[in-house]
């Protein structure tokens, strides 16, 4: 997970907002990504997808079973739905996400019927690190925009 929130803090200095996942496989990182999308132009450039893309690429193929990602945030429901289709054996995350998280939060998409893989899960780990990542960019970020003289 620490190597998931140095992902985060890449995420920050660009400006986006800081979540950062790592997929482990047979003790290795075989994929690692940040928040990107506004950086890239690319909605679906989530840390979640970003590691997805990179782990798929490092072993040539799309099935990642076994692995293990890690991430700062509850994953949303399209980041869910990469890993069920990746076949990600668990998915360990820090702070939840209370408005689109879904996999405690908002729904529990991995355990929706007519799934063919199901994901275990693991939350809460270093939460309170990755929730003060988010609280101070977001934080910063109001404080900006308070002093930009609006005349």
């Amino acid at each position: 997970m620490r190597a998931a929130l140095a992902e985060a803090a890449k995420a920050a200095a660009l400006d986006e907002v800081p979540i950062g996942a790592v997929i482990v496989c047979e003790g290795a990182i075989i994929g690692a990504g940040f928040n990107q999308p506004i950086s890239s132009h690319d909605p679906t450039a989530h840390a979640e997808i970003v590691a997805l893309r990179a782990a798929a690429a490092a072993i040539g193929n799309y099935r990642l079973t076994g692995a293990t990602m890690y991430v700062t945030v509850e994953p949303c429901l399209m980041c869910v739905g990469a890993m069920v289709h990746s076949r990600i054996g668990l998915v360990v995350f820090g702070a939840t996400e209370p408005k689109a998280g879904a996999i405690q939060s908002m729904t529990r998409a991995h355990e929706l019927a007519g799934l063919n893989h199901r994901l275990e899960v693991q939350g809460g780990v270093l939460a309170d690190e990755s929730r003060e990542l988010l609280q101070a960019f977001f934080k910063n970020r109001r404080a900006s925009a308070r002093s930009v003289d609006p005349e």
